[in-house]
């Protein structure tokens, strides 16, 4: 990272434990704008557990986070004005239409309908506006909490599996769409996904069992293992055995 560059998201010694089991140990690592980190890890290896962290969802057992120079424990609600999350599943309130979920989300942000409306054009869901959310395709429901993360233009986005459920061309326009939000943003990505990671993100974190095993580009990574693909490098750190990516 330069020097002149300030850290949007800061975490330090970060731990979450669940009573003998750590789902994050000893996590540090700094993001800044501009950043489009991939979270990679199998299952279990505690991406989720660290973006609820991030996002304020979820509290650490110990360590510190940050948030724009701000303790997330200390700000929490300036926090997460700046944060917008994008979670694992379906959203939140399956039986009302997109528009109603929509408006409810912006008004519990102090936004107004024309950021309900900017924000459904860029997830390109202006066409299901009036349908129920639980009458939409798995893809469809995916692209409206998206559209959720992104209504007050946040400076920095948590995606979990942004891409899941979506088809081929859906993936694409996700996938450059989150390359032009992130010249003013922050973001992370959660996924199980490897070529998402290579194609999508400049920096790649591999979480196995709760610790980061790499951080850095994918030239450092395949340096790091001495292999040749994302793939060779992801089994190689977190275990052939393990591995369901």
């Amino acid at each position: 990272m330069k020097k002149s560059e300030k850290s949007t998201i800061i975490v330090k010694d970060l731990c979450k434990n669940y009573g003998n089991i750590h789902a994050s140990d000893k996590l540090n690592l700094k993001a800044q704008t501009g950043d489009i980190i991939a979270l990679l890890g199998p299952n279990g290896a505690g991406k989720s557990t660290l973006m609820n962290m991030i996002a304020g969802y979820l509290a650490p057992t110990s360590g510190t986070i940050e948030i724009l120079g701000k303790d997330i424990r200390q700000f929490s609600i300036f926090a997460k004005a700046h944060i917008g999350f994008l979670p694992e599943g379906a959203p939140l309130y399956a039986d009302i239409s997109v528009k109603r979920f929509l408006c409810y989300m912006a008004e519990l942000r102090g936004l107004d309908k024309d950021a309900v409306l900017t924000a459904a054009k860029t997830a390109n869901i202006v066409n299901v506006m009036s349908q129920k959310i639980e009458t939409l395709s798995k893809g469809y429901q995916r692209r409206v909490g998206f559209a959720q993360s992104i209504l007050s233009n946040p400076p920095i986005l948590l995606l979990d599996e942004p891409t899941d459920g979506l088809d081929p061309n859906q993936k694409d326009y996700i996938r450059s769409l989150i390359k032009k939000m992130a010249k003013d943003k922050t973001i992370i990505i959660s996924t199980h996904l490897l070529e998402e990671a290579e194609s999508v993100c400049n920096r790649i974190i591999v979480l196995d069992k709760g610790k980061i095993k790499s951080d850095g580009t994918l030239d450092d990574l395949l340096k790091q293992t001495k292999t040749r693909s994302i793939a060779d490098a992801f089994r190689k750190l977190t275990h052939k055995e393990n591995h369901d990516a």
